[in-house]
């Protein structure tokens, strides 16, 4: 069931869709212009103010009953003496119980990491460091599954991601990948940090073949695929865990996926994950908090409920270019995980719309006009206004 409450109630179908059952219901030939096709806009445009489909993907979804956390509706006032009464014991068994206890797993979690992964760095290459490597990571990563009482479903586990393969799924926060690793051991994909997040990356890189940038590196798309693609031609290494997203979107919908990661080549692994935000808000809106405030609002939260679901391996098929087969994935994810199947880039978090999307919009209006002709002077300039 999507949980997507909005307070808009859209038209079925693309834009270009409606378009056209709009001007079939005016009996309007396809190369003249109407005033009706200004107010379509209009109405479109006003839709996008009240209610669009890109900002609140950046906000925490809205509830449907309160789940004796903090709400994300803003405007909840005091009900009664009984529920504040419910809601402070709360509060004494989060802070007070809960909290203490997940804190020091979290602790004895990341210290098992770094020492169990130095230690491991240490051995020759062989089949015994490779098998090592797994157990400690895996040991790791369930304990600090634990230290957010994570209580994980996962499905179809025959499709899990193989060796030399690429796993990619949909991104709601940086806990995604405990989730998956809590059930297989992945090659984590990333910048190189500095500080604590620092000494966790050099001891794990020693027991197993992350791959990790430089910040100059990031910048350098080539070197990057190339790093990859070797990394996928080994068939032996743990398959690539990627977020083609490039953002972490509120757990309503999937935006669109980055073609970089299509075009390594090699098995496509998809993974859905669907938290269930009535024990806790799993997403993490950046732009709102740090990473140690978010982790605070994790291990005060009743729980961390999340179902994954595997899905079959898919490939490159004839034809398909990497746009092509990254919105199929996308579509298989979004509908397996009972997701908004959004085309919007996460980037608009954090950017304007591209003029390139603003340009196919009007393409695609200008081709309902004068079909397959070639535009008039006339029919341009009104386009363009």
């Amino acid at each position: 069931k999507k949980s997507y409450y909005s307070i808009i109630e859209r038209a079925g179908g693309s834009l270009e869709e409606q378009m056209e059952q709009l001007r079939r219901a005016h009996s309007l030939a396809g190369s003249e212009f109407a005033l009706s096709d200004a107010f379509f806009f209009y109405k479109k445009g006003l839709e996008s103010i009240v209610d669009d489909q890109v900002t609140q993907r950046f906000s925490s979804e809205e509830l449907a009953s309160w789940n004796l956390l903090t709400r994300t509706n803003q405007n909840f006032h005091y009900i009664s003496l009984r529920l504040t009464i419910i809601w402070g014991l709360g509060v004494v068994i989060r802070y007070g119980v809960l909290f203490p206890l997940r804190i020091t797993l979290a602790v004895i979690g990341l210290t098992w990491l770094v020492i169990g992964t130095t230690l491991v760095g240490i051995l020759p290459e062989s089949r015994a460091k490779s098998w090592l490597s797994e157990v400690v990571h895996l040991t790791c990563y369930r304990i600090c599954a634990r230290g957010l009482s994570a209580t994980i479903q996962y499905h179809n586990k025959e499709n899990r991601p193989q060796k030399g393969g690429i796993c990619v799924s949909n991104h709601t926060t940086p806990i995604d990948v405990v989730i998956l690793a809590n059930d297989g051991c992945y090659a984590m994909v990333g910048q190189v940090h500095g500080g604590l997040m620092g000494v966790i990356q050099r001891s794990m890189v020693r027991s197993c073949p992350h791959v990790w940038f430089e910040r100059s590196e990031m910048k350098d798309r080539h070197a990057v695929t190339s790093r990859l693609r070797a990394h996928v031609a080994a068939k032996t290494k743990l398959p690539i865990l990627i977020f083609p997203e490039g953002t972490c979107i509120n757990n309503t919908s999937v935006m669109m996926f980055k073609k970089g990661s299509f075009e390594i080549g090699g098995t496509i692994h998809p993974v859905a994950i669907k938290y269930d935000p009535r024990f806790g808000d799993a997403f993490w809106n950046s732009s709102k908090h740090n990473m140690v405030s978010y982790l605070l609002r994790m291990m005060t939260s009743w729980a961390i409920v999340v179902n994954v679901w595997y899905l079959p391996a898919m490939t490159l098929q004839d034809g398909e270019d990497a746009v092509q087969f990254a919105n199929r994935v996308k579509s298989a994810i979004a509908h397996q995980g009972g997701l908004l199947d959004l085309d919007w880039d996460g980037g608009l978090k954090r950017g304007k719309v591209k003029d390139s999307f603003k340009e196919e919009q009007q393409k695609m209006y200008s081709s309902i006009i004068v079909g397959h002709k070639i535009m008039t002077d006339r029919s341009a300039s009104l386009i363009l206004i």
